[in-house]
Parts: C-alpha cells; sequence; structure tokens
C-alpha cells in the first residue's frame, strides 16, 4: 500500500504543473549543478555574443565602407543608449526575481500577475522611451561634446534607434519570465532570427542604397521587432501559469510594486553605471574623432566579455531566487560562488585571446591608422582587467535575488560612478587617454572587493534559518 501510494503521489507532481517540467525542478537539484548553471547561460551568452556580432558588423560596414566619421557618429551613442534604456531594462531583473521566486514558493497566481503585468509595463514604457528618444537626441549628443562634424549623423542614429525602444523592452522582459523557468534557449534562436534580419537590411541599407548610418540604425530597429515577436509568440503558447494570455492582461499593482521594489533599484545602478560611462566618453570625444572611434571599436570587444559576465549574473539570480523561495540554502550558498567562477574564467579566456591578436582584432573593425592604436591601447588595458567585474556583479545579482536590491546600488554608486566621475575631473586637466582608461580595472577592484564583503554579511542572516 505504501508503494502504490508513493507512485500515485508521483504520478500527482508529474502533472501537477508544466513548470516543473520545464525547468523549475532542475534549477532546485544540487546534482550536476555546475553545468546546470553553464547550460543556462550559455544561451544567455549566445544572445549577448550573436547580437554583439551583428551591431559589430554594423561597426564594420560603417566604420569600413562609409567613414572614420560615420564610425565615430555611432560610438558616440553606444554609452547615451545604454543610459536612457537601462534605467527601465533593471524591471527585467525584477521580473526574473519576482517570478523565479514565486515559481519556488509554488505561487502560480502571482506568477500569472507577473507575467500580465510585465506585458503591460513594457508596452506603456517602450513608448515612453521612444518619445524620449527623439526628444532628447540632438541636446543630449551635443551636451557630451559630441564634435560638429559628426552631430547630425550621431543625431538621425540616435533618433531612429529609438524607434525600436518598445520592441527591445518586450524582448528583454519576455525574456525575463522565460528565464525564469529556466528557458534561454528559444529567446536565443528568436534574437539569431532578428540578427539575420539586421545583416541583411545592413547589407541591402548601406551598401545597395548608400544609407550609412541611417541605413544600420533602420536595420536594428525592425530587426528588434522581429526578435519581440517571436518571443511575445512562445509565451502566449505556452502552458502553465507564465503564459501570456489575451484575458488575463491587466495591470496588477501588487506585482508591479514588488517588481519595482528589485528591479528599480537595479535599473537606477545601471543607469547611474552608464552614466559615469558617458562622463568617460565625453572626455574621450574632447580627444577627437580618432579617439572616438578606436574606443568605439575596443568597447565592441569589452561588450562580448560583459555578456559573458551578464550570462553567469541571470544565472545566479533565477537560481538564487526560486532555491531561496524554496528554502532550499545550500544551494543558493553555492549557486553564488560557482557563478562567480564560472563568470571569471569564462570572461578571461576570452579576453585574453582578443589582447593577443588586438592590433588583428581592431583592424577587423577599423582600417584607419590613427583610430587602430586607441583600439588597441583599450583592448590591451581594460579588456584584459575585465574579468575582475565577475565579483560584485554576481554577487549584485544574488543580492538583488534576496530581495536586497537597494545595498548592491549603493555600492555600485559608491565605488564605481562617484570614483568614474571623480577620476575623470582629475585626468581631464591632462586629457591622457591611458590615465583615462586606468579607470576601469580600478573600480571593479575596488566595487568587487566592498560587493563580496557585503553578500557574506547578507548571506550569513538570510541562510540563518534551518534549511530544507
Amino acid at each position: 500500500m505504501q508503494s502504490r501510494f508513493e507512485e500515485m503521489k508521483n504520478i500527482s507532481e508529474i502533472h501537477r504543473t508544466k513548470e516543473r517540467e520545464s525547468g523549475e525542478a532542475a534549477m532546485l537539484r544540487r546534482e550536476g549543478l555546475t553545468w546546470s548553471l553553464i547550460r543556462f547561460s550559455l544561451p544567455i551568452i549566445g544572445c549577448g555574443v550573436v547580437q554583439q556580432a551583428f551591431n559589430s558588423i554594423d561597426v564594420a560596414v560603417v566604420g569600413r565602407m562609409v567613414s572614420s566619421s560615420a564610425l565615430a557618429a555611432v560610438g558616440a551613442n553606444g554609452p547615451v543608449i545604454s543610459l536612457i534604456i537601462t534605467l527601465f531594462m533593471g524591471l527585467g531583473v525584477g521580473i526574473n526575481v519576482v517570478v523565479s521566486r514565486a515559481l519556488g514558493e509554488r505561487n502560480y497566481g502571482r506568477v500569472r500577475r507577473t507575467v500580465a503585468t510585465q506585458a503591460v509595463v513594457s508596452a506603456a514604457v517602450g513608448i515612453i522611451l521612444l518619445l524620449t528618444g527623439l526628444a532628447v537626441a540632438r541636446p543630449l549628443l551635443a551636451a557630451l561634446d559630441t564634435p560638429a562634424e559628426i552631430l547630425e549623423a550621431a543625431t538621425s542614429y540616435l533618433q531612429i534607434y529609438a524607434l525600436g525602444f518598445p520592441a527591445m523592452l518586450a524582448y528583454n522582459f519576455s525574456s525575463a519570465v522565460l528565464r525564469s523557468v529556466g528557458d534561454t534557449f528559444r529567446p536565443f534562436l528568436w534574437l539569431v532570427a532578428g540578427g539575420v534580419v539586421n545583416l541583411c537590411l545592413n547589407l541591402v541599407f548601406v551598401c545597395v542604397f548608400g544609407m550609412g548610418v541611417e541605413g544600420v540604425a533602420i536595420a536594428t530597429s525592425v530587426s528588434n521587432y522581429v526578435s519581440a515577436a517571436g518571443v511575445i509568440w512562445i509565451l502566449s503558447r505556452e502552458k502553465g501559469s507564465i503564459r501570456l494570455q489575451r484575458r488575463h492582461l491587466r495591470f496588477y499593482g501588487a506585482e508591479f510594486a514588488a517588481i519595482v521594489r528589485i528591479g528599480l533599484p537595479a535599473g537606477v545602478q545601471g543607469t547611474l553605471f552608464a552614466l559615469s560611462n558617458v562622463i568617460i566618453q565625453s572626455a574621450i570625444n574632447l580627444l577627437g574623432p580618432n579617439a572616438m572611434a578606436g574606443s568605439a571599436a575596443a568597447i565592441t570587444y569589452e561588450l562580448y566579455g560583459y555578456f559573458i559576465i551578464s550570462a553567469f549574473v541571470q544565472a545566479a539570480t533565477a537560481y538564487v531566487g526560486i532555491n531561496y523561495g524554496a528554502g532550499q540554502y545550500r544551494n543558493c550558498r553555492i549557486i553564488v560562488w560557482r557563478c562567480v567562477a564560472l563568470s571569471a574564467l569564462f570572461s578571461f579566456v576570452l579576453n585574453t585571446a582578443v589582447v593577443c591578436f588586438s592590433t588583428a582584432a581592431s583592424q577587423l573593425l577599423t582600417g584607419d591608422g590613427a583610430s587602430l592604436e586607441y583600439a588597441v591601447m583599450r583592448i590591451q588595458l581594460v579588456l584584459f582587467w575585465q574579468f575582475v567585474a565577475s565579483s560584485y556583479e554576481v554577487c549584485g545579482g544574488a543580492l538583488r535575488a534576496l530581495g536586497y536590491s537597494i545595498l548592491p546600488m549603493l555600492i555600485t554608486l559608491g565605488g564605481t560612478c562617484v570614483v568614474r566621475i571623480w577620476w575623470v575631473r582629475l585626468s581631464g586637466f591632462t586629457l591622457d587617454y591611458m590615465r583615462l582608461l586606468t579607470v576601469y580595472p580600478a573600480t571593479w577592484c575596488l566595487t568587487g572587493v566592498v560587493m563580496v564583503i557585503a553578500y557574506c554579511l547578507v548571506a550569513r542572516r538570510a541562510y540563518s534559518r534551518e534549511p530544507i
């Protein structure tokens, strides 16, 4: 009788929810945890690498088929775009945490309400970002001392790029829901589809019609809508509580408050971080178009490394969230340090390969001799030390999964943003390129030490209850 009871119990458990079959149960197991984290992270890394690969093609097409001035115009917008959207992209972190913790607690009603709320919020915020981008493009670029000879091209690029902001939010918010149940592969496939569209349109608009910067921006915006449509289609056909259903679409205040409580500090942190990069970019702008073009080429490779780190941050956030919600505190401890180690290892290996071939890597994106020199200098200094950022990024993601979102924001504000602003002001008197760039490894080390200490102190308290 006992065995029959256990059999029926197992059958009931199998059929209880679809979520557990699509990743939730695997995220609660410790067995094979390292490989589970890697499998979760690889499609996210792939998303970043593929996305940046197509962006790199855009940069290469503009830099080699148009002009170095066009490349500088595109590069000048990188930090600006990040500044505009990062605040709201932090809400994706909030969505991930709220959904994953609700799944761990088996509160599927809250999961449904959160999925509906993110759809409404992504549409509303996307329109706000679009209008903001159109309105502030020129004055913002002018305020950043963008050289007059590229101001018009940079403004056109940013305004056209802004048309894709609603799609970018829809893709990232919906992907955050899917990541909460361990599904990172299908969003990756739709990003690849959008990237293929981007590449094809980029070649048509730039190479055939000679549209230059405007053609690259149009291609990017269209590709964003392709990726967003695909991920929304996936959510609308899912089984279980994460399914996006039209009849459930409405704004739920309690779930939105939970998303904002976790996501807003993360967004503010990202915005302040981006602001510090904008300030550094404004100082580089004063060195002229060659420094701008070279820096833009090097940043392309930094983004590859950052996407690796970001993938394991998202893995730590999702896995810690669902395990913490289920009371699996031992898992949480293991997850954080493995994500730190894996993130540092993967990013170090990739970045070291680029550093070893820094000249050849730079020549892929710019053929101008003066710009090439600036690109090589940035790769050899900044890219080599980027793996250090794994410490504070992963620990910050774990803190947010535990419900402590303001603390990592404050640490990043002090250890990264304030120090960088002070460094730029100090270096501004000499305008030395290498001195400006030294701030990156310095602040990564400082912020990493403080964030690790903060996580250890918070974790000791959060995991003090008897684990399951």
